[in-house]
């Protein structure tokens, strides 16, 4: 457990200065440099309220996470903590030594993204990390570079593996600084949504991996460990070399879409306008080629159910992996039904007693419908937002799959390999050298078309596999979305926390 130094520094600091009223972006010293110190002085108090409760806290904000930032408007962090923790009291069962690090960040569409706040959500209630302060853990919200950012030059700052690199960095600052804040930087749980789950994800798998260390010297991290304790993470936008072969044998014969408009620079937080549409003939061939690539892949994981059973696919489509999906199908509907849902006019679920005992899964695909055109993640024609993440400092956009550059229509590039498998949580998950975290949720709404649903549940199936904790679910009739349960949520990084 971390000793109260901190605390000492609190205190003879707090009788000799107030703390600021406005907290701002620290200055470079003169060598060009952004110091690592946690400047415990530098923060505003502010109070907010949940449930009719104030929760009053100390907020940290801006806090530039590496020596050399490359875009100082993103690799920033805010750092808000209980002001009990400073008057030695607790909340719950959590003391200022004790209290976990709630780490969400919001990114969306691998677009840069700014550190969090506590606040309000888009629906008016308090989000996760106003929720997390009155639970009593403390929050450190980072922001991150993304696949658009540029410098002055008009280069890319920002292209694949900066997020995840930027994410690592911020985690090694907490690491760097446990002893002089409050809050147990060994019980970090990272937080996402869409592309934000994919990196919450890809955090949790790529612990302390020797890939990273180039980039992570190269902006000033650091030198601590950057595996983390726990990851929550909602409809993961990940396994995108993978990612277009599990659409396609998801809907496959489904030619009608509604896709999203704005396709280039939207995020999981965009309002969702959709364009009707029906797929051409050649869209409808490469649908085919791409659907019957994936057997082959689900095969070669070699996953198996908490029995034991190899969960494989056919050369059809059809399997016990497709059963394997259906049972989480069958338990999310259960759950709404027992919750009061009215299921009745949903002629593919079958109820009997009460109970939900099957489900025709090509008739639950084709009610979900078609959001996207293959192909849905790289490309062909490059304008997908997966193939700018993986461009370089001078190019917007590249392929990152076999497919994708063989039958580019634009003459497209292959990304680098070892950026494409920097970018993927399976290739670290119970390999030598990558410290995977212990615990994991997974969540991913019955009515969310943007992946494969087959893509969280191989996931879950992986590390499950691994002999990981992992609790993966379906959310009945959610959509493309994150934070929708933060009771159950909570109550999960409350038990793993406490063990």
């Amino acid at each position: 457990m971390k000793t109260r130094k901190w605390f000492t520094s609190i205190l003879i600091f707090s009788l000799l200065s107030m703390p600021f009223a406005a907290v701002s972006t620290a200055a470079p010293d003169k060598t060009g440099e952004y110091g690592l110190n946690f400047n415990t002085a530098n923060y505003t108090e502010k109070t907010l309220t949940v449930d009719g409760k104030p929760i009053t806290y100390r907020a940290y904000e801006n806090i530039v996470y590496v020596k050399n930032p490359v875009d100082v408007k993103y690799e920033i962090m805010n750092i808000y903590i209980p002001e009990a923790y400073y008057e030695g009291e607790s909340i719950g069962s959590y003391t200022a030594d004790t209290a976990p690090i709630f780490f969400p960040n919001s990114v969306g569409g691998y677009m840069p993204s700014g550190p969090g706040n506590a606040g309000e959500d888009r629906d008016g209630k308090a989000n996760a990390a106003l929720v997390a302060l009155s639970k009593g853990y403390v929050v450190a919200a980072p922001g991150a570079r993304g696949r658009t950012t540029q410098d002055e030059n008009g280069q890319y700052t920002g292209k694949a593996p900066a997020a995840i690199v930027d994410l690592k960095a911020a985690v090694r600052y907490l690491r760097y600084n446990d002893e002089a804040m409050p809050g147990d930087a060994e019980k970090i749980i990272s937080n996402g949504t869409s592309a934000g789950g994919a990196l919450s994800a890809l955090l949790g798998a790529t612990g302390n991996s020797a890939e990273y260390e180039p980039y992570l010297k190269a902006i000033g991290a650091a030198d601590k460990r950057d595996d983390i304790f726990a990851v929550s993470a909602y409809t993961p936008i990940t396994n995108l070399e993978y990612a277009d072969m599990a659409y396609e044998w998801q809907f496959s014969g489904i030619y009608t879409y509604k896709k999203l408009q704005m396709p280039a620079n939207t995020d999981f937080n965009a309002e969702r306008v959709l364009v009707e549409g029906t797929l051409t003939e050649d869209q409808i061939r490469v649908s085919n080629e791409l659907g019957k690539m994936f057997p082959e892949y689900v095969n070669s994981l070699n996953l198996t159910d908490t029995r034991g059973s190899l969960l494989t696919l056919k050369a059809d489509g059809s399997g016990t992996f497709q059963d394997y999906i259906k049972s989480f199908l069958i338990t999310s509907a259960q759950k709404a039904l027992d919750s009061g849902t009215d299921l009745s006019n949903l002629t593919w679920i079958t109820v009997r007693d009460g109970r939900v005992t099957d489900i025709n899964f090509d008739q639950y695909v084709a009610y979900v419908g078609r959001m996207k055109t293959p192909s849905a993640f790289d490309g062909l024609d490059l304008s997908n937002g997966e193939n700018d993440l993986f461009g370089t400092a001078t190019t917007k956009g590249q392929h990152f799959t076999q497919y994708g550059v063989t039958n580019s229509k634009v003459s497209g590039t292959l990304a680098d390999a070892s950026i494409i498998k920097m970018m993927n949580p399976m290739n670290y998950i119970g390999k030598e050298g990558a410290t995977n975290a212990s615990n994991w949720r997974i969540r991913f709404g019955t009515m969310d078309s943007d992946t494969s649903l087959a893509i969280p549940t191989i996931l879950a199936a992986d590390l499950k596999n691994s002999g990981l904790n992992v609790d993966f679910a379906l959310a009945w009739g959610v959509p493309h979305r994150g934070d929708y349960d933060l009771d159950e949520l909570f109550n999960w990084m409350d038990g793993i926390s406490a063990e």
